[in-house]
């Protein structure tokens, strides 16, 4: 059956609604990394993470970033083959030239490496995993589950609860929760 764009539109919203309800209000403000003009040191990499309503880094060098593929998780690092994949709801992890690792938690989107050690992260919302409150992760999962449970087969209201019970699981799973 054919989605149709009012529906598109919901579910897109849908996942932006999760990943609010699950981010501790104090945290709402993501920090911007500081712009880097030059080119990448040796063994770095230039990243580009935007979302719609705003950039979080803008040509930062980093070591490296860990990608949750749709087909698989994979490690982006200097000098890497160019290739576009798209990102499965999962944990994106930064990997940055001091050691510093920063994880957020993002909904899908696009990754796409280029020749020169470039990488664009593109993604309709992006957490980071320290401002997600495992008890509300939690809690969304066991009302999604039920909500799964008590929707009509084949429904629009079925198809929204999977989304909501996998988009939670993802986020449990990338907090370390045993979600099943």
């Amino acid at each position: 059956a054919n989605v149709s764009t009012p529906t598109a539109k919901r579910i897109t919203t849908m996942f932006a609604q999760l990943a609010r309800r699950a981010v501790r209000p104090a945290a709402t403000a993501a920090a911007r990394r500081q712009f880097a003009d030059a080119a990448p040191a040796a063994g770095l990499m230039k990243l580009n993470f935007n979302l719609p309503q705003e950039t979080l880094y803008d040509a930062v060098n980093v070591k490296s970033v860990v990608v949750p593929g749709a087909t698989g998780e994979y490690e982006v690092t200097a000098d890497h083959v160019p290739i576009v994949a798209e990102m499965k709801a999962g944990m994106l992890t930064i990997n940055h030239e001091d050691g510093e690792e920063e994880k957020y938690f993002v909904a899908g989107g696009f990754s796409l490496t280029h020749e020169g050690s470039t990488t664009d992260i593109v993604c309709p919302e992006a957490v980071k995993l320290d401002d997600i409150d495992a008890a509300a992760v939690t809690k969304n999962f066991e009302a999604a589950k039920a909500k799964a449970a008590s929707a009509e087969a084949g429904s629009i209201e079925a198809a929204e609860a999977m989304i909501e019970v996998e988009t939670n699981k993802a986020m449990g799973n990338a907090l370390g929760l045993a979600m099943a």
